[in-house]
Formats: C-alpha cells, structure tokens, sequence
C-alpha cells in the first residue's frame, strides 16, 4: 500500500493498484482529482506476511465509494483481522475465496480503453478477446479484474470441504 507521504503526485498514478495493507492509507486526494481510476486491494501471502486489517480495506472501500472509483478486494492475506479477531489463511484460494464472500467490491465509474491497430485505427469487437469464465470463478476475489480463465489448470480454485 501506500502511504500518503509515498503516493506520487503526478498523473502516472492513473491505473496504478494499491498492494498488500499495512496500515490505513486516505486515497482520497488522489481519488477526488483523477489520479487513480481503480483500486485493487488484497494483504500478503507470503513467508512473514503483514497483517491486513479488515477495517483498512473498508475504509479504502469508503474512499473509493465516495469518489465513484472501482474497488476490487482480491484475497485475505494469510494474516487477516477482522472484527479484532486474528485468522490464520494460509491458502491463497481460501484467502481469494473469503475475499469474493466480503462482497465488498464497487463497479466504480466505467474505465475507456481506445484500442487500435498499428495504424490507430479503432479496433472492431470481432478481434478483442472475449473472457470466459467457470463456475469455480464465481468463489474468486480476482474474478472482477481477471481476463477470464485460459485453461491453464493452475487455479482451479478447488476449495476444501470445510468451505461454506
């Protein structure tokens, strides 16, 4: 994430995502001019990972409402807190999949892309790529900035019996 002291000021933060919580983050002076179009949200997975505070990622949520930006809450982190309570995920697809249960996300403000050819001509709908999606998809926190499943198997998001 960043901090505010962190956050550049300058337009190229446009499209940029905020990372792994650490602590609370006010985006909202660059939500409110246009410097961020979307927020993407999500604490680590990996060894030593930092506690992601659930009230962090609704404040961001907050933010974003306010300002009319997308937000999307990706996965858990393995360190998770919610309503002071630490849970222990070490699973990145149970941590995904906790991530999507939140129902949290926001559609914010359509985001344009102009897509063109070599030349810059607008590109016709028959060649861009259509997503496609599973059932398992619909349990996936990444599912609202994914580009759809390519049948690579390695996310299968198979989730343990336990899971409800």
């Amino acid at each position: 994430m960043l901090t505010k002291s962190e956050a550049p000021s300058s337009r190229n933060l446009a499209r940029k995502c905020v990372g792994s919580s650490f602590g609370p983050v006010d985006l909202s002076p660059y939500l409110k001019d246009g410097q961020i179009e979307q927020v993407i949200c999500g604490g680590e997975n990996y060894d030593n990972p930092r506690i992601c505070d659930y009230a962090w990622v609704l404040s961001l949520r907050e933010q974003c409402a306010a300002a009319g930006i997308k937000f999307t809450f990706i996965e858990t982190g393995s360190n998770f807190v919610k309503a002071g309570k630490l849970y222990r995920i070490p699973n990145k697809r149970m941590q995904s999949y906790y991530a999507a249960k939140a129902a949290i996300n926001l559609r914010g403000r359509e985001i344009k892309y102009q897509l063109t050819d070599p030349l810059g001509l607008p590109l016709d709908g028959h060649y861009l790529y259509q997503r496609q999606f599973y059932p398992q998809c619909e349990q996936c926190g990444s599912r609202p900035i994914c580009n759809g499943c390519n049948r690579c198997a390695s996310c299968s998001m198979q989730l343990p019996a336990r899971a409800t």
